[in-house]
C-alpha cells in the first residue's frame, strides 16, 4: 500500500517537471533544415517520462539549488538519453520505440545518424550557452557529461560482446556491464544536479552513488519486464527478450538453475527468431517456476537500499520525491 501510494506520488511529480524540460526542448530543437531537427525531436516528442532530466532538478532543489539554474543541464542530460537511443535503434536495426517507428524506419538511416549528432552537440551547446552557472560549474558540468559519454559507449561494446558470445555471463559480468551502459546516465544526473546547486564533492559524490544504484535498480527491473511483462502494456510480445537471445539477468539466471527438461524448454526459445508462440509462454512459465523473479526483486531492493543509505543525511520535498522515484522504479510491474 505504501509503495502504490509513493510511486503515485512519483508519478504526479515526474509529469509535471516533464512539463518544463518540454517546453525548453521544443525550443532547443528547432532549425533547419527542418528535417533533420524534425528527426532529431522525434522520440523526444513522442514519448518517455523524463526521468533523468527529474533527477537533475530534484537532486538541484534537495540541496537547496534553483531549479531554473539546472534546467539547462536537465535538459541536456534528456538529449544525450536519446541520442543513444536513437543510435541504439540503428545498431539493433529496431522498428518501434515508444509506439511509433523508431527514427531511422521513419527518416532513414543517414538521417538518423546526423539527428543522433545533433542531439549529442546540442546537449554540450545547452549547458555552455543556456547555463545560468559561472564557468567554474558549466566545465564541471561538461567534463562529467562527456566522460558518461564514453562509458556508455564501452558499455554498448561491452553489450555487443555478449550477444556475440556463445558463453552465458555471470551476474557479476551483467552488473558491470549495465553499470556503464544504462546506470552511468542516472549517475551523472544526479551529479550534474548537485553541481547545479554549487555543493562540494561530498554531495556531488552521494548523489553519484544514489543515482548509479538508481539506474541498476531501473535496468534489472526493466529485464524482469522483459520476461514477464504483460504485453499490452510493453507493446512488446510476451518473452520478447528470451526469443531474442537478451542476455539479461532473469534469462542468465533461469539458464543458470534449469534442469533437463526445463534448461532444453528454454534453450529452445532462446534466441530464436522462429519460435511458436507455445514454445514461448513454456519456456516464460518455467522461468516464473523457477523463482526467477522472487530473485531478482530481492537483488533490486538490495540495490534500492544502498541508493537509499546515500541520501540518509538529507531532508525536505525534493528528497521525499527522489526517494519516491525509487519506490516507483521498484514497483513496476508492466
Amino acid at each position: 500500500q505504501q509503495l502504490e501510494i509513493s510511486a503515485l506520488k512519483a508519478s504526479n511529480s515526474i509529469k509535471k517537471n516533464a512539463g518544463f524540460v518540454n517546453k525548453f526542448l521544443k525550443k532547443e530543437l528547432k532549425g533547419n533544415p527542418k528535417q533533420l531537427y524534425d528527426a532529431a525531436s522525434h522520440l523526444i516528442l513522442h514519448g518517455g517520462k523524463r526521468l533523468r532530466p527529474f533527477l537533475v532538478l530534484k537532486s538541484c532543489q534537495m540541496l537547496g539549488g534553483r531549479q531554473s539554474d539546472a534546467i539547462a543541464a536537465a535538459s541536456a542530460v534528456e538529449m544525450i538519453h536519446n541520442f543513444t537511443l536513437v543510435h541504439d535503434d540503428i545498431m539493433d536495426n529496431d522498428e518501434m520505440r515508444h509506439g511509433v517507428p523508431t527514427t531511422h524506419k521513419k527518416f532513414d538511416v543517414p538521417l538518423a545518424i546526423l539527428a543522433g549528432d545533433v542531439l549529442y552537440s546540442k546537449a554540450y551547446h545547452t549547458i555552455s550557452s543556456k547555463s545560468k552557472l559561472s564557468s567554474n560549474y558549466t566545465t564541471q558540468l561538461v567534463s562529467k557529461l562527456s566522460k558518461t559519454c564514453v562509458e556508455i559507449c564501452e558499455g554498448q561494446v561491452g553489450d555487443i560482446k555478449f550477444a556475440e558470445n556463445k558463453r552465458i555471463p555471470t551476474g557479476k559480468e551483467y552488473i558491470k556491464m549495465i553499470e556503464k551502459k544504462t546506470a552511468v546516465l542516472f549517475e551523472v544526473s544526479c551529479a550534474m544536479g548537485a553541481i547545479c546547486a554549487k555543493r562540494k564533492q561530498k554531495d556531488v559524490k552521494n548523489l553519484s552513488t544514489f543515482g548509479r544504484n538508481l539506474g541498476i535498480v531501473f535496468q534489472i527491473t526493466d529485464d524482469l519486464i522483459g520476461i514477464i511483462g504483460d504485453s499490452k502494456v510493453t507493446k512488446k510480445p510476451v518473452g520478447n527478450d528470451i526469443r531474442e537471445g537478451k542476455k539479461s539477468l532473469p534469462i542468465i539466471l533461469a539458464i543458470k538453475k534449469a534442469k533437463g527438461k526445463n534448461r532444453k524448454t528454454i534453450m529452445r526459445v532462446f534466441g530464436n527468431s522462429k519460435a511458436s508462440k507455445q514454445q514461448i509462454n513454456l519456456a516464460v512459465n518455467v522461468i516464473r517456476s523457477l523463482g526467477v523473479e522472487d530473485e531478482v526483486r530481492s537483488m533490486t531492493l538490495k540495490y534500492a537500499q544502498q541508493a537509499e543509505k546515500s541520501l540518509r543525511t538529507y531532508t525536505g520535498t525534493a528528497k521525499n520525491e527522489i526517494i519516491s522515484l525509487l519506490d516507483f522504479v521498484i514497483k513496476r510491474r508492466l
